[in-house]
């Protein structure tokens, strides 16, 4: 059967929700109009979704969409591409664009980028500080009252180094209660690094980067966290000494949410042997030690949710010597199967959870309205199916975004998402993004031809 993109009414005929419950789901309207079995299709397109799980909308909390500015790495069109093909229908954009992410007028500009693509709700990050420069605080007021409503600030891709800068940016979202992200990186612990530091890297001879100059800045933030009553958050959390700092901060009392990469559940700092530049990012790849403790933290909560820190870049600072080639890795396209590889069919965490920590968690922490709600009658529709019992060799082909860096390529990946729907709009069919760019238009209320 064609199925028309276009269409508002579906029928998702016998999907199983997180918790086990088999059921159809009718949608109407841009919302989820009845649950249940044997639904009439009357009106409706009919999609069979035997063996299939239905997820709310993923809410990635951490993505580098590079547009303005990096244009060449992706934009904020390619970057919501690439979202929906993994099955998310919210994305939140860091702030280190050029310009940066510091002012209401940029992150109004990327706001308007993400309605026009129409793919995903793409919420932007603000600077904590004006260029990323760390010396003095941005706009944080006046991004908060602007059109993008911003709640989640960080510098992502520095840290915010200066202890007192750091707790006066804490006191300061107070007042709308917003987050500050931190990119915990001890910088002068980390001149030059290149790896891990550890046996590894004096084998390769490589920088080492330890462990502690992640976990010294999250004890210190936690600490400045609890003395002004403020809403921390730690991004992309790489080694067992930050799980067990976190653990203790949480036991404490003490507000600070944290977030893991699938590829810091999966990936080991072994794969660095063969210098394959893909797999060099901030943090780095760690121990299998470090793995299991992350895996751990996911599972008993310690750590709150699954971020990709979707890094794109372009094929020549990647395809270069070790040392000078750029840190990162794409992850929107693959999160949901790293995922299932790393804790479910370990059996760590089962459906529910990743609902919890890639869905309404993360939804929660950025104080996001319309994501992250449980499917339910009257939700807005936004829908994932993935089908878990597929496997695949991951290739380009599964990609949807501009660059290419993905550290999962050639590798063999279980499941794949089928379908995604955002504000009752198929962003993806049958696995694939639609080739044409209506929906934007219907999302935002205006149809667009040709």
């Amino acid at each position: 059967m064609s199925i028309d993109g276009n269409a508002q009414r579906w029928l998702i005929r016998g999907a199983t929700l997180p918790d086990g419950t088999g059921t159809d789901i009718r949608l109407d309207g841009g919302r989820i109009a009845e649950l249940g079995t044997g639904l009439s299709q009357s009106g409706a397109i009919v999609i069979d979704a035997d063996g299939l799980i239905a997820l709310p909308g993923l809410v990635d909390l951490h993505a580098h969409l590079r547009e303005p500015g990096y244009e060449h790495s992706e934009t904020v069109l390619s970057g919501s591409r690439a979202a929906a093909r993994g099955g998310f229908t919210s994305v939140f954009a860091m702030a280190n664009t050029l310009p940066a992410q510091d002012t209401a007028g940029v992150v109004e500009q990327v706001l308007a980028l993400g309605e026009s693509a129409g793919y995903v709700d793409v919420q932007p990050i603000g600077a904590v500080t004006v260029g990323l420069a760390g010396k003095q605080l941005a706009e944080l007021g006046a991004m908060a009252s602007s059109r993008a409503r911003v709640r989640v600030f960080s510098d992502d891709g520095f840290c915010v180094s200066d202890p007192l800068l750091m707790r006066r940016a804490l006191e300061y979202v107070k007042a709308f209660d917003g987050v500050i992200a931190q990119h915990s990186q001890e910088p002068r612990l980390t001149e030059k690094a290149q790896m891990n530091e550890g046996a590894l890297s004096g084998e390769l001879g490589l920088v080492g980067w330890p462990a502690v100059a992640e976990e010294s800045i999250i004890a210190r933030d936690v600490l400045l966290a609890e003395h002004v009553g403020s809403r921390l958050h730690v991004c992309h959390v790489s080694t067992a000494g930050s799980v067990d700092v976190i653990r203790w901060a949480k036991a404490r009392g003490i507000n600070v949410t944290a977030e893991v990469t699938p590829h810091h559940l999966l990936l080991t700092e072994d794969l660095v042997r063969g210098y394959d530049a893909r797999f060099k990012v901030n943090p780095p790849l760690r121990s299998r030690e470090d793995v299991e403790a992350l895996r751990a933290g996911l599972a008993d909560g310690t750590i709150d949710i699954v971020a990709t820190d979707h890094a794109p870049h372009p094929v020549e600072s990647k395809d270069c010597e070790w040392d000078a080639a750029a840190n990162g890795m794409i992850g929107l396209e693959s999160a949901l199967s790293v995922v299932h590889a790393a804790v479910v069919a370990t059996g760590l965490l089962g459906w529910a959870d990743i609902e919890r920590v890639l869905s309404r968690t993360p939804a929660r922490i950025g104080r996001v309205t319309g994501q992250g709600n449980p499917i339910a009658v009257g939700s807005p529709a936004e829908l994932t199916l993935y089908d878990p019992r597929a496997t695949r060799v991951f290739g380009r082909a599964d990609l949807a975004g501009t660059s290419t860096n993905s550290p999962y390529l050639s590798m063999t990946l279980p499941g794949e998402v089928r379908a995604t729907f955002h504000r009752g709009y198929a962003t993806v069919l049958d696995g694939s993004v639609r080739s044409n760019l209506e929906i934007a238009g219907h999302a935002s209320g205006v149809v667009t031809h040709g």
